[in-house]
């Protein structure tokens, strides 16, 4: 199957609109792929890195260009995948929670250290991909790839973020309703 993959003008929208629409879409990053199940929105609002428009050396990303990877490391311990929207300027991005394994399972276990619960969490998903801080301000379509199946998924969910202090609140979180591979609250 052929598919196309999503450029620039896809991800300069709003960015809960583009959460959403991300659902269904294929994450690629050399071998490996996964349908993407679970996502979040990040704007200019109290759960964001870039809430009222606080500019850093670290969400910088944030406000650049759309189609470009913003990657975080958090706790001490864990890479966070985001892709940025909106117009330059403006800050947004996707945080990519949960993908559905569907090619190189072999390798993600390998980079896992573990065959369970693979990509049903952000930290999962990036460890299970190889991705980290390095793929930070990359362009879309370098080594990261975003690849549009076809499928519109009609079961989607709604909900509030997960794992926040600030902006918990907001209905921010998309899903795939009945997909094995959300994480769980």
């Amino acid at each position: 199957m052929t598919m196309r993959e999503m450029g620039k003008a896809f991800f300069a929208r709003r960015t809960d609109i583009v959460a959403r629409d991300l659902l269904g879409k294929i994450l690629a990053k050399g071998d490996l792929r996964g349908k993407i199940v679970e996502t979040e929105a990040y704007m200019d609002e109290p759960g964001s890195h870039a809430h009222r428009g606080n500019k850093t050396p670290r969400n910088e990303v944030m406000f650049g260009p759309p189609g470009h990877i913003y990657v975080y490391f958090t706790y001490g311990m864990h890479h966070m995948l985001n892709f940025v929207c909106e117009e330059e300027g403006t800050p947004g991005a996707v945080l990519i929670r949960a993908v559905e394994p569907m090619e190189g399972m072999d390798k993600m276990a390998e980079n896992r250290g573990r065959t369970e619960n693979l990509t049903n969490g952000p930290a999962r998903v990036t460890q299970a991909f190889g991705i980290d801080t390095r793929h930070n301000g990359q362009k879309l379509g370098e080594e990261i790839r975003i690849l549009d199946s076809g499928e519109k998924p009609s079961n989607i969910c709604t909900t509030t973020r997960i794992g926040l202090s600030e902006g918990w609140g907001l209905p921010l979180r998309y899903y795939i309703q009945g997909n094995e591979w959300v994480s769980k609250k």
